[in-house]
């Protein structure tokens, strides 16, 4: 089982604000497997060398980095923090605190030294939808189940939920071929499950009010037909699993969702890509990242993606002139990275992503606002 760690959006804010002397990012691949998180633990130690080095070679006073040293090396000898992993490990540290992700996404191992954390590796948790619920529905049997990143799922309970169509109905059975008001057979069937619809989606609308998370439905016809034609709820997937969820655990549901989420993940991608090319064509649009920086410092930039794994050292200013390094070094950082942060700070949207889906193969690509 994985032991995940997904940033809240005021987490990622505060990483995103923290300014100081000496702030380091770790990343590392870690592993669910206890036996084999040794390598790990060791990479860490490795890391906090190359921090320490890059500290002492700007003149760091020793008292400013010797906090950072101790909670690392307190850190890794922490055996019931390393018992319990997920794919991947983000480590934020400050000469006076430390904050720690347990990620599902599989990151490279890298260390940044800088006035500002690196906070560009991160937003692939947030990029790729990993949370979802789905609503396992039959005529006898209704369940919504939360779905998350790699932690068991679990049935939720809806206040209101009727208990099955019958009972929503005020009737001994739906499946009769009496008459039913003004419809008879299947048609009076149709009317009954259609009123049961209506009461399951009146029960998840306090539930589901105010949530991004996709809403996945499993079930057969008539009843996925028919619940899809009066839903409210604007999450709702267009793919589903299309069969009768009765019989089928919540972990089952949940590894039947996975691929619809990562459906829905490419879609999104595609959506971009395609809103990119038609946006370039008016000038609002860039895969430069001198432009894409003074946009994004003037709040022009919507939505940006970026390579999850490149590095590209430097500053930007407050007017969004971007000085290259040639090398990383603790007096500079990551331009995409800042860039990013100066998006999420005026409302933007990041996605961080491999290079090759980012249009024209670049560091990143910018949808703007308006022309800058």
């Amino acid at each position: 089982m994985l032991y995940v760690d997904i940033p809240t959006t005021t987490e990622l804010q505060k990483l995103v604000a923290a300014r100081g002397a000496a702030l380091v990012s770790f990343y590392l691949p870690t592993t669910p497997e206890t036996q084999h998180i040794g390598q790990a633990r060791t990479e860490l130690g490795n890391l906090l060398k190359q921090a320490e080095a890059q500290l002492e070679a700007v003149d760091t006073p020793k008292r400013t980095i010797w906090p950072i040293s101790e909670q690392i090396n307190d850190l890794l000898d922490d055996d019931n923090f390393w018992a319990h992993q997920a794919n991947s490990l983000a480590v934020f540290v400050t000469p006076d605190s430390l904050r720690a992700f347990r990620l599902p996404n599989h990151l490279t191992t890298t260390v940044q030294v800088s006035d500002r954390f690196h906070i560009k590796p991160l937003l692939r948790a947030i990029s790729v939808q990993q949370h979802a619920f789905v609503l396992a529905l039959a005529e006898n049997e209704i369940r919504l189940i939360e779905v998350f990143a790699d932690l068991p799922a679990q049935e939720i309970r809806v206040p209101g939920m009727p208990k099955d169509a019958a009972s929503a109905a005020g009737t001994a059975n739906v499946n009769s071929r009496n008459y039913s008001n003004r419809k008879g057979g299947s048609e009076g069937q149709n009317v009954l499950l259609r009123a049961f619809a209506r009461k399951v989606d009146a029960a998840l609308r306090p539930v589901l009010s105010g949530r991004s998370e996709p809403l996945i439905l499993a079930a057969a016809e008539p009843l996925w037909s028919i619940f899809r034609s009066v839903c409210s709820h604007d999450g709702l997937a267009a793919e589903g699993i299309r069969t009768s969820p009765v019989r089928i655990t919540p972990a089952e549901l949940a590894e039947q969702a996975r691929p619809i989420l990562d459906g829905l993940h490419a879609q999104a991608l595609e959506e971009v890509r395609a809103l990119f090319s038609a946006r370039e064509n008016e000038g609002r649009a860039t895969t430069q990242v001198a432009r894409s920086a003074r946009a994004a410092t003037y709040g022009a930039v919507d939505t940006l993606l970026v390579d999850i794994d490149e590095v590209m050292p430097g500053t930007v200013d407050d007017n969004g002139e971007v000085t290259f390094e040639d090398h990383e070094s603790a007096t500079s950082y990551g331009i995409v990275d800042e860039i990013a942060g100066r998006v999420l700070a005026s409302g933007g949207r990041v996605l961080a992503v491999r290079r090759a889906e980012i249009p024209q193969e670049q560091s990143l690509a910018a949808i703007l606002r308006y022309a800058v």
